[in-house]
Formats: C-alpha cells, structure tokens, sequence
C-alpha cells in the first residue's frame, strides 16, 4: 500500500479516537452545583421614626460653697470626691473669737435683765406711791420711761447674741444639698471671707438633666402632642458605648420657640440610681415620634452599597439572585427600616453582596430574621430599650 495512503488512515483513526473520548469525558464530568445561600423572607413591622440629639448632662442641685462668716480653716472634715449628705459638717473654722462674742453677749443680756428688773420694781413702786399721791406724776413717768428703755435694751443684747450665736455655728461649714463633693479649694489654716471664698462644690448625683433642642418643624411633625405630663420616653447613650442603656422621660417643654435658632428647649430627667451619670457628661439622646407606620424590616447586612445606591439581592425566578434598589430608614438594633424598593413577601440574601452577586443561581436555605431584644417602638405603656444602635 502507498506510504501515503496508510499515514492518512492512521491520522484520521487518531483524531476519530481522540474525539470519542472527548465525547466520554464530558458525559463523565458531573454539573456544578448552584452555591448554598441563606435566604429569608422580609418582616413587616410596625415602627417608629427616631430622632437624636446631642447634649450635656446637668446636675438638678449645684453648689459653690462658701463660708457664711469670715475666718480661719481649723480643720476639713470631708474625703474629696466623696458623697456627702445634708447637714454633714465638711469645713470647721476657728471657733474661738466667736464664742468669746457669745459669752460677752450672754453677759450683757444677764445685766440688762437684771436692770429691766430693778426698773419694773420701781415703776411699780412709783405707781403706788402715785395713788396715795406720795410721788409727783413726772417722777412716776419718768421710772415708766425707764422701765421702756430696759425692755428695749434688753431686746436689742438678745438680738446680738442671737446673732452671734448664728455666727458661732456658721464656723461648722455644712454641706446644704445630698450629692457628691469635689476637691477643697482651700486647705486649713487659710482664711477666709464669707460669701466670697469658694471653699468647693458640691452636685447632686440622684438625678440627671439632659437639655436638648428639638427644630420647630420636627417638633410641629412628630412631637405636637407632647407634654411634661405625659412623661415621653427617651433613652440616653454615654460617649463610648454601643447601647442606649438609660431611660428617663421630658419633664419639661419651654414655653416659646427660640426666635434666634427655630428651635424649642425641651429636658429629659434620668433618675441616678446606678451611680452611672456625671454632670458635664456628653451624651446621646433618641426620642420616638408619635406615629407609629409599617415599613419592610430587613438585616442591616443584608444591604449593599453601590457607589451611592444602597441594594439589596433578591431570591427571583429559578432560585437566581436579582438586584434591586432600596432607600433605607431607621435602624433597630441590627435590623434596618426599608421605606422604598421592597414589599411584603419578597425573599432577600440576608448575608448581602459579600458571596454572591446579581445573575448568580443559588441553592436557597430558608432562615428567619431575629428580631428579639429589639425595640421597633417605644412608648409609656412599653418602655423597651433600643439594643445596639
């Protein structure tokens, strides 16, 4: 046969056996299974819109204390930073000159009550000796006048000695308020002037203000029903912390809107029993207007970002991811309000974009979203505490 003939047979044998197993290797490989994905069906719920503001804690009581009377520090009674109580004695100046005033007063008010009593013994006398006529009518009145002007001194001792008996005990400086002290701005054996010398201060600690300042048109839209008498729930968030651990209620609304600024003054009061809240303090604050609307509940990592779009995947036909644009709202713990893009029964990636992208089939497993220890509304009757804002 041709050397030619028998190469050409050969070659065409070779790429026939090369083709049949090409053939058998594609029936042989398996089909790549769609990628396993945890799904879950959007929540409706019923929420509402909350607003923050910013502030500084305020102490309801604040001193500047100062000594009432002039004089010399003897001792200082108190542990700075310390809490004190009513009453309790914080300061002790020296006592010594004002008690020597006392007793001399005390003195003086002795021998004026023993003059008042020789003048009454004598204008009685003389009121007897008038009526037998025994005595002229000039010397009667004259011992009456007397005995007026004894009265009014002795009057006039004992008010002194009122006085410095008042001064005498204003040497204990005591602490006029419960709360906690600062340090001692002066330290014994410095004088002092009284009502000018600011000894320390003192602020309560069993409770707490938060002034804050809310526009015209959020308060006109959200918060028109609001009065101190009904006590609006607020919760408060110290710097440095994730949840909004304290709740206090407004106690008080201005009586006008700052011209200046568009804004009203409104305060919230937190009671203080934790030991928690210092005066001067920055904190947050979240208030719940009034309405209360249904809006679609989803992850807060459910939501990707694009550029400036926020979106979410959605579960479409054949178990194929879809994209969809949303506006997003409020967030509840790890939860987000959707206010536009989703509805009620849509089924979402509730991991988001991380793993998977739009166009891509997917082996969808049903999970539900967990909405425990989130609170979607706050009211006087239910005073939740909003988790992890």
């Amino acid at each position: 046969m041709n050397k030619h003939l028998i190469a050409v047979a050969l070659a065409t044998a070779s790429l026939t056996l090369a083709g049949c197993a090409d053939e058998t290797s594609a029936q042989a490989a398996p089909a790549a299974q769609p990628q396993p994905i945890d799904v879950a069906q959007v929540i409706v719920q019923p929420v509402q819109s909350w607003h923050t503001y910013t502030t500084r804690l305020e102490a309801p009581q604040t001193v500047a204390l100062m000594p009432r009377v002039s004089g010399v520090i003897d001792s200082i009674e108190f542990n700075e930073g310390d809490e004190v109580r009513q009453g309790e004695v914080l300061f002790q100046l020296d006592s010594r000159p004002f008690k020597a005033i006392v007793a001399s007063l005390e003195a003086q008010v002795e021998a004026a009550a023993a003059a008042l009593q020789q003048a009454q013994s004598e204008a009685s006398r003389a009121e007897r000796l008038t009526q037998r006529k025994a005595i002229s009518i000039e010397q009667a009145q004259a011992r009456t006048s007397t005995l007026r002007q004894r009265e009014a001194q002795l009057a006039a001792l004992r008010a002194q000695l009122t006085a410095a008996q008042l001064d005498l005990a204003f040497t204990s400086v005591v602490s006029p308020i419960d709360g906690v002290i600062s340090r001692a701005n002066i330290t014994k054996g410095n004088n002092v002037l009284a009502g000018q010398t600011v000894l320390t201060s003192i602020v309560s600690n069993k409770q707490m203000y938060a002034y804050f300042d809310i526009d015209e048109r959020t308060w006109n839209s959200a918060f028109n029903q609001v009065t101190a008498a009904s006590r609006q729930t607020v919760v408060m968030q110290k710097v440095g912390q994730r949840d909004f651990a304290y709740q206090g209620y407004i106690n008080f609304i201005d009586n006008q809107i700052n011209p200046s600024t568009g804004t009203l003054r409104v305060r919230a009061v937190f009671n203080e029993d934790s030991k928690q809240l210092r005066a001067g303090s920055f904190a947050r604050i979240k208030l719940a207007a009034n309405e209360v609307t249904e809006k679609v509940i989803i992850p807060e990592r459910a939501i990707g970002t694009d550029l400036k779009n926020r979106f979410v995947l959605t579960v479409g036909e054949n178990n194929v991811l879809e994209y969809k644009l949303i506006t997003v709202g409020e967030r509840y713990g790890a939860l987000r309000a959707v206010t536009s893009g989703l509805s009620e029964g849509d089924v979402i990636a509730v991991n988001g974009p991380a793993r998977v992208g739009p166009g891509m089939p997917i082996s969808p497993q049903t999970v539900t979203i967990d909405t425990s220890g989130v609170a979607f509304t706050l009211s006087n009757d239910n005073p939740q505490l909003v988790a992890k804002q």
